[in-house]
């Protein structure tokens, strides 16, 4: 294959790339309208998102997010370390 041929083959991934993303961010947004901010930080991130994406998203800042995340994970694994017991 010649590079003009491989650049157009990578330049049609990176579209079809974007548009999933996309797809998939409003399907999220869709699942998580009603809910709280702790509920549709964790469902973005379930999703894929990172922080910043996610931050983007809702309006607010990528420490915010990650600081929610980490508490999340802390809950969920007292959870499940009281259930082991």
């Amino acid at each position: 294959m010649d590079d003009t041929r491989l650049d157009a083959i990578s330049k049609k991934m990176d579209t079809l790339v974007r548009k999933l993303d996309a797809i998939i961010r409003l399907a999220v947004m869709g699942m998580t309208e009603g809910k709280s901010q702790t509920e549709r930080i964790w469902l973005f991130s379930v999703a894929g998102l990172q922080p910043k994406e996610i931050a983007e998203i809702l309006n607010t800042t990528p420490n915010t997010v990650r600081v929610m995340l980490f508490n999340l994970r802390k809950s969920r694994d007292r959870r499940v370390r009281r259930e082991a017991k």
